[in-house]
């Protein structure tokens, strides 16, 4: 394990909380301070052992969601209206029998819980016929399905995809402090491409820091401006080395536009050395609760590592020191472009 890229360029996450800021999964079943989250939690602990599946499944992927955020429960309380304790009681599927009715609806009916819902995805029969069609279907088999779909509706295919050369964008992606501002620039110079960090696109466009949208406008706001800013980067900038937030994969919008019209390229790192990065960037948030920090940090990189396995190269930036990380970004940057090793 290498820490040699610390310190980082601060990306100004959208959610700070991904290795600080207060914890993201709060080790009290409640999420709340006092005796009444105490006693809470000690009733949920005691009912652990008769949790309804469906329920307990239910909540572990809300959980799983909001770590693929970033957002603490507090957070997501905040934004939902809903009681921290509430949303404990949903996560660790307690509670919610009024859900278990619709299940029973749905079992009877034949149907999805999605089409009672009225997801999108259940609007008409030709959407009901492809779910089905692909509800059993394998990663590969999905993939190929998304890439033929992307073309028939005029989507530019992934650069995996596209013939070498055709897209001259390098898109970094993977959770803060992994490196993406320290060689990004690297790679930007080396390229003599220009360097986007993409949180400071959004900083420009909404005339104040990330943290002052964050908590003027919330998480969606941010969103918003995060796809307008990568739309404005790729429209400006044929050939780039673009340095993205880590939470950007959370919005599936932004992810999909990123993944068709660049090279993209996960910088991974042992959460060890995302933490000490982070603190080198001067953060000591995460120091305050090492140990909940750690542990909401590989929670988040859980729930995101699917989405980052998407990029179309992978480089272990805490496998060897940064001189030899950096050259081994630029063989493999040079190389996707149909550029000369030099």
């Amino acid at each position: 394990m290498s820490n040699n890229l610390a310190p980082l360029g601060a990306e100004a996450e959208a959610a700070a909380s991904e290795v600080g800021g207060g914890s993201a999964f709060s080790r009290s079943p409640t999420g709340a301070d006092g005796a009444d989250g105490a006693a809470a939690g000690a009733g949920i602990e005691a009912a652990d052992g008769r949790r309804e599946p469906f329920l307990k499944a239910l909540g572990e992927r809300v959980r799983a969601l909001r770590a693929r955020r970033g957002l603490t429960r507090k957070a997501l309380a905040h934004t939902t209206g809903v009681s921290e304790r509430h949303l404990a009681n949903l996560e660790y599927g307690v509670g919610n029998a009024s859900i278990l009715v619709l299940v029973s609806v749905t079992q009877a009916l034949q149907c999805s819980l999605a089409e009672i819902l009225g997801d999108v995805t259940t609007s008409s029969p030709e959407w009901l016929m492809l779910r089905e069609m692909l509800s059993d279907r394998d990663e590969a088999t999905l993939r190929r399905v998304r890439l033929a779909a992307s073309e028939l509706v005029g989507a530019a295919p992934s650069r995996s995809d596209e013939a070498p050369g055709r897209s001259s964008r390098i898109a970094l992606i993977g959770l803060r402090g992994a490196g993406k501002s320290t060689l990004g620039r690297m790679l930007a110079e080396d390229l003599d491409f220009p360097f986007v960090e993409l949180s400071r696109e959004i900083e420009k466009l909404a005339g104040c820091s990330i943290s002052e949208i964050l908590g003027l406008y919330g998480q969606n706001a941010y969103r918003r401006y995060e796809r307008r800013a990568l739309e404005e980067a790729i429209e400006a900038y044929p050939a780039a080395v673009i340095a993205t937030a880590g939470g950007l994969v959370s919005d599936l919008g932004s992810f999909n536009l990123l993944m068709r019209r660049s090279i993209s390229i996960w910088l991974q790192a042992d959460p060890e050395d995302h933490m000490s990065r982070v603190a080198a960037q001067g953060d000591l948030r995460p120091m305050a609760a090492s140990r909940e920090a750690m542990e909401d940090l590989r929670s988040i990189l859980a729930g995101r590592a699917a989405f980052y396995s998407k990029a179309d190269l992978h480089i272990d930036t805490s496998a060897q020191p940064l001189a030899e990380t950096f050259e081994i970004l630029r063989a493999e940057a040079r190389e996707a472009l149909g550029l000369p090793a030099r």
